[in-house]
């Protein structure tokens, strides 16, 4: 098994409330949501900060099936403490997605990305900064590197 990302003793935020979303941790519940958000959104997503380590890997399209065995991966990590992704939430509605994971960028202790679908792109900063703020009060990094919005 790899070292957890996070130390054994810190309790992993089971959900988060933001300004006009929630999170919460990325689960199969989520798969019909979550591939129509991803699916729909695949050029903007392309476009948002931070992806460009996805490009030619994510977003690409996906079956019902692939998507579901992606966030089965997902879970997997979460339970495991390896990385940590959540959806995106408003109302029913899963609008986005956030991960927190390991990093190679020098000076960081962790990697954070997010995007949100482009019906929604005016949550994209809001995201940013609620989350911003909550890996600095409540998480153990010392500095996570998310990549900043215009």
């Amino acid at each position: 098994m790899t070292t957890p990302l996070v130390p054994v003793d810190f309790v992993v935020p089971e959900s988060f409330v933001g300004p006009g979303f929630c999170l919460e941790p990325l689960a199969a519940v989520h798969n019909d949501r979550d591939h129509a958000a991803w699916m729909s959104s695949i050029d903007h997503i392309a476009a948002t900060p931070g992806s460009e380590s996805w490009l030619g890997s994510w977003p690409v399209p996906m079956t019902l099936e692939e998507n579901l065995s992606d966030l089965n991966r997902h879970a997997k990590e979460f339970a495991e403490r390896l990385a940590f992704a959540y959806s995106i939430i408003d109302g029913a509605e899963v609008v986005g997605c956030l991960y927190i994971k390991r990093t190679d960028i020098e000076g960081h202790d962790a990697e954070v990305k997010s995007w949100v679908r482009a019906s929604r792109a005016e949550l994209d900063r809001v995201v940013w900064e609620a989350v911003s703020e909550w890996l600095a009060t409540v998480w153990p990094f010392v500095s996570p590197y998310y990549a900043p919005r215009p």
